[in-house]
C-alpha cells in the first residue's frame, strides 16, 4: 500500500512548519511539488527552499505542472470537478511512475489540507481509481490564524459562533444571517465591496505570515477602498497574491 501525505506548510514560512511535518516530509521516499505557471513560481521555489534548506535528509522531488482549471464553464462546480479529475490523473501517474507500491509519497499543501483546499478530495479520487492508498494529514498553521495573529485579534466574540465562507458566497448571497464575525477566504475580486459597510470592521491581510505581508484595518466604509488599491498593488509587484479577510459587526 502507498501512503500519500499531505503536509500542511502554512504559508511557506519555514518557522511555520511543525515538527512532525519536517519529520514527515524527510521520511518521505518521494516529494510531489506542483508548479503553478510563471506568475507563481515563487510559490514553487518556496516549496524547493523547505526541501533544500530545511529538510535533514532530502527525499526524492518530481515536479509537475498544475493543469488550467476552465474559468468559463458555465456551473462552478462541474469545472472544479474536471480540474479535480485532471490533477488525480497526473498524480496517479506521477506516483505509478516514479514510487514503489509501498513507498511514502509526501505533498507540500500551503495552510492546512482541511481548510479550503482541495488535495484531500482529490486524494479520494485516487481511491476511486482503485489505487491502493492510505491518505495521511499533518495539519498546518491556516491563513486565519496567521491573520488574527498579525492583528493580534481574537477570531471570535466572546461566547459567539464565527461564519468561514468564500468571496463568491459572500457575492452571491451577501453577509450571512445570524453571523456576527466572518472570515473569507478564497476572494479574488475583494466582495466585501458589495456589503453594507454600516457598522462592520475589517481585518485585511495579503501574504499574511510571509516577509512580503501587508495588513490594513478599520472601519469598513473607511478603508474598503484602500484595501482595493494596497491589494491591486501588491498583486502587481508580485504577480500573485494571497489574501484573507475576517469582518465583524461592533456591538451596539
Amino acid at each position: 500500500m502507498i501512503t500519500l501525505s499531505l503536509v500542511g506548510i502554512g504559508s511557506g514560512n519555514p518557522d511555520h512548519l511543525t515538527l512532525q511535518a519536517i519529520k514527515t516530509l524527510e521520511a518521505a521516499d518521494l516529494i510531489l511539488l506542483p508548479r503553478k505557471g510563471d506568475e507563481k513560481t515563487e510559490l514553487a521555489d518556496l516549496r524547493r527552499g523547505i526541501v533544500s534548506e530545511v529538510l535533514s535528509a532530502a527525499p526524492d522531488v518530481v515536479e509537475f505542472d498544475y493543469p488550467i482549471r476552465d474559468a468559463s464553464t458555465p456551473k462552478y462546480l462541474d469545472g472544479v470537478n474536471t480540474w479535480h479529475d485532471a490533477l488525480a490523473s497526473i498524480w496517479a501517474g506521477l506516483i505509478d511512475q516514479h514510487a514503489g507500491a509501498r513507498a511514502h509519497v509526501a505533498l507540500m499543501v500551503w495552510g492546512d489540507p482541511s481548510l479550503y483546499d482541495s488535495t484531500l478530495r482529490i486524494a479520494e479520487r485516487l481511491k476511486a481509481q482503485g489505487l491502493d492508498i492510505d491518505v495521511n494529514v499533518i495539519p498546518g498553521i491556516t491563513s486565519l490564524q496567521m491573520l488574527t495573529a498579525a492583528h493580534a485579534i481574537p477570531l471570535n466574540d466572546l461566547g459567539a459562533p464565527v461564519l468561514i465562507t468564500t468571496g463568491r458566497q459572500l457575492r452571491d448571497h451577501g453577509w450571512p444571517n445570524e453571523a456576527d464575525t466572518v472570515a473569507v477566504m478564497l476572494d479574488g475580486e475583494c466582495s466585501f465591496q458589495h456589503i453594507t459597510p454600516d457598522g462592520i470592521d475589517i481585518y485585511w491581510g495579503g501574504y499574511v505570515g510571509m516577509p512580503q505581508q501587508v495588513l490594513c484595518e478599520g472601519a469598513l466604509g473607511d478603508v474598503k477602498d484602500k484595501i482595493i488599491k494596497t491589494r491591486a498593488e501588491a498583486r502587481a509587484e508580485n504577480g500573485w497574491i494571497m489574501d484573507i479577510y475576517l469582518m465583524r459587526r461592533k456591538s451596539v
